[in-house]
């Protein structure tokens, strides 16, 4: 199994892909489990790996210019680690990187 939250180009997918098969695992054993794709990143990886079986829970319609899932759920790091309301402040500030307190 292969997971990821979500596909969007394939990039991150097809590269996760190639080191299990330099690592030995037959294309026809990968399966490839998301929550949002994307047509695009879904022909990418069928069509760069046809033997693979793939599990995406919701399609949505496409990419923009930035290559950002549409409409998309956000940033998933952000939301599944409850990141996504800290502003970042540099370690040179003198500031914790995760909640922009001082240390």
């Amino acid at each position: 199994l292969l997971l990821d939250p979500m596909l969007a180009s394939g990039g991150s997918a097809d590269k996760a892909i190639e080191v299990l098969l330099a690592q030995g695992v037959k294309e026809e054993n990968v399966f490839f489990v998301n929550l949002v794709g994307c047509p695009e990143g879904l022909e990418h990886l069928v069509s760069r790996y046809p033997k693979i079986k793939v599990v995406c829970a919701a399609v949505d319609d496409g990419l923009n210019a930035a290559k950002y899932i549409m409409p998309g759920i956000g940033d998933f790091g952000d939301r599944y680690f409850g990141t996504d309301d800290y502003e970042f402040v540099s370690l040179r500030e003198n500031a914790s990187p995760v909640h922009g307190k001082p240390l």
